[in-house]
């Protein structure tokens, strides 16, 4: 059960239609397959609804990590994917499975992302983000093997995009958990 009801669309506060509109970056790289069915996360808007100032700089943040990134679309679901997992946030990993196989992931991989870093089928770009999100989560940095494994493929930009979209989807995570999200009636599993 929520601890704070969302708000339904109908009720948002017109500063919350603007602050929505700030998910799209003024330069996006990448685009999102608006599919048949896709999830809407009216439980996350309608949270923040309740905020719409803070719900506009956070989107600014999180159109960047998703559309505007440097990062392959698959990479960064990847990192989306393991943040959930270690973060143990239900909403959050619902969601990307399904922007993570649009994304590219298979069903294989998307399950191994909960195992982490280990699995000898990881390529080694692959085995250093997922490892280099533990690392952040565990220690607040990336270590030098990780970095140095990174380094290798990755340029200053998509190193920190890599960071920024660790920190803002952790920062979902502690808004979803502790606000005890609801998956939402679309996110369930049939």
């Amino acid at each position: 059960m929520a601890r704070i009801e969302p708000l339904p669309a109908k009720k948002w506060p017109a500063e919350m239609r603007e602050a929505f509109a700030a998910l799209i970056p003024p330069a996006p790289r990448h685009t999102r397959s608006i599919q048949e069915g896709a999830p809407k996360a009216r439980n996350a808007l309608g949270t923040f609804a309740h905020h719409p100032d803070l719900a506009r700089a956070f989107f600014i943040l999180n159109g960047h990590v998703l559309l505007a990134t440097t990062l392959a679309q698959r990479q960064t679901e990847l990192l989306v994917l393991r943040v959930a997992a270690l973060r143990k946030c239900d909403y959050v990993w619902a969601q990307h499975v399904l922007v993570g196989r649009d994304a590219g992931l298979t069903d294989e991989e998307i399950g191994k992302v909960t195992r982490g870093s280990a699995d000898p089928s990881w390529s080694p770009l692959d085995a250093a983000l997922l490892c280099a999100v533990d690392e952040l989560l565990d220690d607040g940095a990336i270590g030098d093997e990780t970095w140095a494994a990174l380094t290798t493929e990755l340029d200053t930009q998509q190193l920190m995009d890599l960071i920024f979209t660790v920190g803002a989807f952790e920062a979902s995570a502690f808004l979803m958990n502790s606000f005890a999200f609801d998956l939402d009636d679309d996110l369930r599993p049939t």
